[in-house]
């Protein structure tokens, strides 16, 4: 039997989505002409209707630059023969364009290039550096097949139209959520099939380990840059400076198992929290269990990354990206180049710095990281985590019950591993890598993962072992802690 979703549900829900997320412009629009109406003004007047239906309009209709950097076949040779051969056996014939993204992404779209209809298939530089060859070939694989299945049966527009209201539940002009949770929710379903049928090609054509291996190795790869990659730059833009070997020093982070295995932590985290039903992709444990009977490939692609002949320019292509979207000035050389790699500890460890530490402190009306760490840990022993974390970050309480708990794990688990950092490093313990500044080592030579051990206590609600460790300085203090 045939379990993809009908058109004759996609399309009723997907106008439905749509209407949802450009209601608050059709509203203040009608209510911009309605008042030029009764008024008798000048018709200027409807210019701010005009400008609040330009986003609709240009959204549905509008044409943009084709993102990222063109990788020519000539320049790629590799590449593009991977390409063209997973189309090929995908079943897809249309022209393909082949563009380099600087961020963990991958993602195919309809283009029309010189008047044909053509697809442009958009890849992050992390993958293209980090992914074997037959991991990329089931991420390629997936975004070919996902998306020929989902035009056929209408899920890809109705992927859009989720996606844009998803991102106005957390913008200014909102539609209200009783209106739009209940249609996220119906339609999610329908795109999470879609996806796990384009798994399902993917590990025909590449093979179950090589896909389950993608799946698992591109979240790693995601919380990677969003953590460690966007505090350095956010970091050195404030100094008007810009990692030149940002992609060097990536490859060099995830060379630390502890670096690997917080990122995992992290993946696993953001994969449980989906407060809208919004999410476009099923829970990665789902993915993974669907794949459990894939087959496997006869050695079809190699276990190796494809060797980039380009690799220098388009790294530095994607940094000068990277550094506009920071306004950084580049091209004018009046930003500072840092090399990463050739930092000592102390300052990378300074760019890593201990983010929500200021806030902790405030929250709890402490003045030193001690007592806030004993103020967190209070409250998760007594069971009042969640109004803590409500403190911390505001916006939680506008959630569900369950995206609510999942969200303030985080919260904790973030302020509490930031205040025992800093109570430890000040007694003398060291950083145990570069890379993160929540690994430590004590002095008697054991290594602590303080960010696993917080989350823990939080999980669990025990906070001993996290007391264990700070029992002789609470005595020194003079705070229980």
């Amino acid at each position: 039997m045939d379990t993809r979703p009908s058109a004759r549900r996609t399309w009723p829900l997907t106008a439905a989505v749509l209407a949802v997320a450009w209601l608050p412009e059709w509203v203040l629009g009608a209510a911009f002409l309605t008042a030029a109406l009764l008024l008798r003004v000048d018709w200027l007047v409807v210019i701010p209707a005009l400008a609040l239906l330009r986003g609709p309009v240009l959204a549905a209709f509008g044409r943009r630059p084709l993102p990222g950097r063109a990788l020519r076949p000539a320049d790629e040779p590799e590449l593009a023969a991977l390409v063209r051969d997973v189309a090929d056996r995908v079943g897809l014939r249309r022209p393909l364009l082949v563009r380099v993204v600087p961020d963990v992404q991958a993602s195919l779209g309809p283009a029309r290039v010189d008047g044909t209809p053509s697809y442009v298939l958009l890849l992050g530089l992390p993958l293209l550096r980090t992914l074997t060859e037959a991991e990329l070939a089931s991420v390629v694989a997936h975004e070919l097949a996902h998306e020929q299945q989902a035009r056929a049966r209408g899920t890809a527009v109705l992927g859009f139209a989720r996606e844009l209201l998803a991102e106005r539940l957390a913008g200014y002009l909102r539609p209200l959520a009783p209106l739009a949770a209940p249609l996220l929710r119906a339609s999610q379903p329908l795109v999470w099939r879609a996806e796990l049928a384009a798994d399902a090609q993917a590990a025909r054509i590449a093979g179950g380990t090589a896909t389950v291996d993608a799946l698992r190795r591109t979240a790693v790869l995601h919380a990677v840059y969003d953590g460690l990659g966007e505090t350095w730059w956010s970091a050195l833009a404030e100094e008007d400076a810009f990692p030149e070997d940002f992609y060097d020093a990536l490859d060099a982070a995830l060379a630390d198992p502890h670096v690997v295995a917080r990122a995992a932590r992290t993946a696993a985290a953001d994969d449980a929290v989906d407060p809208h039903a919004s999410a476009g992709h099923p829970p990665f444990a789902r993915r993974i269990e669907a794949l459990a009977d894939a087959p496997e490939a006869a050695g079809t692609y190699g276990t190796a990354p494809l060797p980039l002949r380009t690799g220098a320019a388009l790294a530095r292509w994607c940094v000068r990206e990277l550094a506009e979207l920071e306004e950084v000035e580049v091209i004018d050389g009046e930003a500072t180049r840092v090399r990463l790699l050739d930092l000592p500890d102390d300052r990378l460890h300074e760019l890593g710095g201990t983010p929500g530490l200021d806030l902790l402190l405030h929250v709890t009306g402490e003045q030193h990281p001690l007592p806030a760490l004993t103020a967190v840990l209070d409250a998760v022993a007594d069971g009042r985590g969640q109004q803590l974390a409500r403190r911390l970050e505001p916006g939680l309480r506008w959630l569900d019950a369950e995206a609510r708990a999942a969200l303030a794990r985080e919260v904790l688990t973030g302020a509490g591993t930031t205040a025992l950092t800093a109570v430890l490093h000040a007694a003398g313990w060291t950083y145990a890598g570069r890379w993160l500044t929540s690994v430590l080592t004590a002095p008697d030579g054991r290594v602590v993962d303080l960010h696993a051990l917080v989350g823990e206590a939080v999980d669990s609600g025990d906070t001993g072992p996290v007391r264990t460790l700070l029992g002789p300085l609470a005595d020194k203090e003079g705070t229980h802690a």
